[in-house]
């Protein structure tokens, strides 16, 4: 899934090396023709989200890439992995830019009985995401979630972020226990 992004950043003018790693990617999904997301009836509409960000990927221009999954009923519904639009400074930022891209899936005010669980490896994001420094303010957004109780950061290790998928090349053993958990 991450190999897919980076690929299409250089499909304008592709190398003999994108290529190659592109008919990779295809002959991965030609042996996974099987594999899908199987959805069940459910009065269970739970938001769960995990959030990711790797830092500085891009030897290029040191962006982050960033990226989110969401489940509801315990199936992958909606994800996200893209290159943030500025230059961040640390991984915490990084990751708090992740997360505030994170929550704007909560604006479909579904009707939740407890906060949205918003999954992060960093724990000084949720530090940072109760007491800003110097964040610029338009990232500030997920604040007002945490204060109104929408939203919670909730921990998780690093080997449980499912979001990682989205955002890194993983050893495959790796990514087959990810791939997993998101249903598939």
């Amino acid at each position: 899934m991450y190999a897919v992004g980076v690929v299409c950043r250089f499909m304008e003018a592709p190398t003999s090396t994108h290529m190659k790693k592109a008919k990779t990617i295809l002959r991965y999904l030609k042996g996974t023709l099987d594999f899908g997301l199987f959805y069940t009836s459910s009065n269970e509409f739970k938001l769960v989200g995990f959030c990711d960000s790797d830092f500085a990927g891009d030897v290029d221009d040191r962006k982050s890439t960033i990226a989110f999954v969401f489940f509801m009923g315990g199936c992958a519904f909606t994800w996200s992995s893209k290159k943030q639009v500025v230059v961040t400074l640390s991984t915490c930022e990084a990751e708090y830019v992740a997360t505030t891209s994170c929550t704007l899936l909560k604006e479909f005010n579904m009707n939740q009985k407890e906060s949205t669980k918003i999954h992060i490896d960093n724990k000084s994001t949720q530090i940072l995401a109760k007491n800003p420094q110097n964040i610029d303010t338009r990232y500030h957004f997920i604040r007002e979630w945490i204060v109104k109780n929408d939203v919670e950061l909730v921990h998780v290790k690093t080997q449980d972020q499912v979001a990682d998928i989205f955002t890194k090349p993983l050893k495959f053993e790796d990514f087959k226990r990810l791939r997993v958990r998101l249903g598939i």
